[in-house]
């Protein structure tokens, strides 16, 4: 159940007409944190780089190489080869998974930068991230809601909530009290809501004067404990579980592996067994287990792999779509259907030119100045 305007002034000790004080607002911020979205903590590069080694083919091929060299330094060109090959493999996938990991700050781009407030009865502008709870805000057409709130007044205001909601409609907001259990977002008419934006009601209603949508509201929540930083906590909790192609390339690896591990250990044998023992003879038995493991393994697979996904990456991007990770091109590919809440998802609710009709139907690419003039008129 919502709570009333008196209950947050009382709660957040703030003065509907005057705003906070400033010695309240180091209290309400101290108390109820800051105006920002926390990013999850990355992984410095160095980490996630030998996290490029973890695959049991790529592990199993670096201790072949390492032990080929320690036995016999005359093999240092077959272990250099292997070695450039898996750097080139993990260069490959850090610098796709640098270039897509962007959903977090997308997120922070949606947010207002600077904000105007009631503090100590004064107007004034500040950065968002400044804002704390028990703040009086004060929004208008063409604004960004800098955070969640309840509307004190307003006039004319409707909010656009797409990025929220997924609802393409503006909403008409108003200050009236709702007295109900379990209120979607929706429904929630005497709110505003973080990253959202107002426009002005009577631009829908043709009038000769034009009204700005306009309120004054009081903030509830900041940061992370606002709707839409609810929605970064949940990017940032998510856990990074295996693709059917990981999986399989997983599988795979452990199986050959293992095989290479037990022919290997049998050759050895049976080689110092035709040696009669010899110790002298280890050396060049050892050697020829190592460059038989070597020899079993396909090192080019984890690179074909990368290479192949990497193509994939790139088509897609160059019709905006970002990949977070590369394995999940194989994933999306499997994929025959997929069902999305379309408005506020996957657009901006923004309407395009994308054709203009002038005596003919041309794109945009073949417009004559004429035909940019009289877009200028619209």
């Amino acid at each position: 159940m919502q709570k009333k305007l008196n209950e947050l002034k009382e709660e957040f000790g703030t003065d509907l007409k005057k705003g906070l004080s400033s010695e309240q607002v180091a209290i309400n911020k101290e108390k109820y944190g800051s105006n920002v979205l926390e990013a999850k903590k990355k992984k410095s590069w160095f980490v996630r780089f030998l996290l490029q080694f973890k695959d049991p083919l790529i592990i199993i091929l670096l201790i072949a190489a390492i032990v080929s060299v320690v036995v016999d330094y005359h093999e240092w060109v077959e272990s250099l080869i292997i070695l450039i090959v898996v750097m080139l493999n993990a260069i490959l996938g850090i610098y796709q998974e640098n270039k897509a990991e962007k959903s977090l700050e997308s997120l922070k781009k949606m947010s207002a930068l600077t904000c105007k407030v009631i503090r100590d009865d004064i107007a004034q502008t500040i950065n968002t991230e400044d804002l704390v709870v028990g703040d009086i805000i004060l929004v208008e057409a063409g604004d960004v809601v800098p955070a969640d709130a309840r509307i004190i007044e307003c006039s004319n205001l409707m909010v656009e909530e797409a990025s929220l909601t997924g609802e393409s409609v503006a909403v008409t907001k108003n200050n009236e009290y709702i007295e109900s259990e379990d209120i979607a977002i929706g429904d929630m008419k005497n709110s505003l809501f973080s990253s959202t934006s107002t426009i002005s009601s009577s631009f829908l209603s043709f009038s000769i004067s034009i009204t700005n949508g306009k309120a004054k509201a009081i903030v509830t929540n900041v940061g992370m404990h606002t709707e839409i930083g609810k929605i970064a906590k949940l990017l940032n909790e998510q856990t990074n579980e295996l693709t059917p192609l990981q999986h399989k390339l997983s599988k795979v690896g452990k199986i050959i592996g293992l095989m290479s591990l037990v022919i290997c250990a049998l050759v050895f044998v049976l080689e110092m067994i035709a040696a009669s023992w010899d110790v002298n003879h280890f050396s060049e038995a050892f050697i020829t287990a190592v460059a038989l493991a070597v020899a079993a393994i396909p090192e080019g697979l984890a690179t074909v792999v990368t290479i192949v996904l990497s193509i994939g990456v790139t088509k897609l991007s160059k019709q905006n779509a970002i990949i977070k990770k590369l394995p999940a091109v194989e994933t999306l590919g499997s994929c025959t259907v997929i069902c999305s809440d379309k408005t506020g998802t996957l657009t901006q609710n923004k309407m395009t030119v994308v054709k203009l009709f002038n005596k003919e139907l041309k794109t945009l690419d073949k417009l004559t100045k004429e035909d940019k003039d009289l877009i200028k008129y619209f």
